[in-house]
């Protein structure tokens, strides 16, 4: 048995804003509900409602920028930076900015939607 797996066909998440996800490890690609790691590329004007997940949540950005809203502190990082967000923190991810955002997320436990509890 190998003690490694290198993943050659991440699963693309199926989104309607834009946003293109490519989850790497996690529940829906390698059904790990400890971790997920995936690559992201976020459009410009780009944005999600506030959200309280019940995982922690690291992101590195690779290009552009990346507006965070937690609880009512707005910060945006730039390429190079990384953040790490507790859960059950209230957060907003964007990127109101005119150039595509590329970073990497990295949840644990492993983003589950049901676990994510987006406001609507």
């Amino acid at each position: 048995m190998k003690k490694y797996f290198i993943q050659k066909t991440p699963f693309i998440v199926p989104t309607t804003d834009g946003k293109r996800i490519e989850e790497h490890h996690g529940i829906a690609t390698t059904g790990n509900k400890d971790i997920s790691i995936a690559h992201m590329i976020a459009p410009p004007k780009w944005s999600e409602p506030f959200q309280i997940p019940e995982f922690e949540e690291y992101t590195f950005i690779i290009s552009g920028k990346k507006q965070f809203i937690i609880e009512d502190e707005i910060i945006v990082l730039e390429a190079g930076q990384s953040i790490k967000i507790e859960a059950n923190t209230r957060v907003q991810y964007s990127n109101p900015f005119d150039e595509p955002c590329e970073y990497i997320a990295v949840c644990k436990p492993a983003f589950d939607f049901n676990k994510v509890h987006r406001e609507e």
